[in-house]
């Protein structure tokens, strides 16, 4: 469902990528996981279509984003780690657009059902302006969700979320990756990951250091010690030389 291969990125004299390459497969959902400045948020970006790159290729849905970018985008939902809302629109107002931009069938129903899970219904004629984090973040999960997108994408999603927000995205999350989507998370928070991810990408330096299920990342890094954290693991796999891994999902 998402397929990248070889891909490459620098800003300017910067290299932000190296050569990553890797593929998620319809119902499993990806951690993306690395230090600041690892290239998860280019790599994101660039498989929505809004960050150029000049080496590799992106495919999703077997559309490729470059040369096909409407057909792609039109299979993406995409939560960015700080969702850019229009301020003077309505929680209602966005999703109408967002239902006029995908040409949603049943908009109507479909807005409804999403705002009462996210808790939105009492603030559907709201201007962005006048909500809070935690309400704009559930918007723009509203937003990303209104299409039934087949790939998602999400950066940081926790941000600003209660503890009931945390919960449902989670289960969001889980429900549509067993409809069919296929879904990354990108995130600092491990707990989450492991929580809910099927499959792991480690990015250090641009650099992909490993991507495969959860399980094996533990082998490969773990070792013997059946017992350790996440958190070790992270560590020992951002900070020891690249480990050649198979990149499919």
């Amino acid at each position: 469902m998402i397929r990248v291969e070889n891909f490459h990125k620098a800003y300017a004299e910067t290299i932000a990528v190296r050569g990553v390459d890797f593929e998620v497969q319809a119902g499993r959902i990806l951690g993306m996981v690395g230090p600041n400045g690892a290239g998860k948020t280019t790599t994101l970006r660039a498989i929505c279509g809004v960050t150029a790159f000049a080496r590799g290729a992106i495919a999703v849905a077997g559309h490729d984003v470059e040369r096909q970018p409407i057909a792609a985008k039109q299979r993406i939902g995409y939560i960015p780690d700080d969702p850019q809302l229009f301020p003077d629109l309505t929680v209602e107002q966005h999703l109408a657009f967002i239902a006029s931009t995908y040409q949603v069938a049943d908009a109507a129903e479909k807005a409804a059902g999403l705002c009462q899970q996210f808790e939105l219904s009492a603030k559907r004629n709201t201007a962005a302006r006048n909500l809070s984090r935690g309400m704009r973040q559930k918007l723009a999960i509203c937003c990303a969700y209104l299409h039934d997108p087949t790939a998602l994408l999400f950066d940081e999603p926790l941000t600003g979320l209660d503890p009931r927000g945390i919960r449902t995205l989670k289960e969001t999350i889980r429900q549509r990756a067993a409809d069919g989507a296929a879904v990354i998370v990108s995130s600092h928070l491990l707990a989450m990951v492991e929580d809910i991810c099927t499959h792991v990408l480690v990015l250090a330096k641009g650099r992909q250091r490993f991507c495969g299920p959860l399980s094996e990342l533990r082998t490969t890094f773990a070792g013997e010690q059946t017992d350790a954290s996440l958190e070790n693991i992270f560590f020992h796999a951002t900070e020891t030389p690249d480990v050649e891994t198979a990149p499919a999902l």
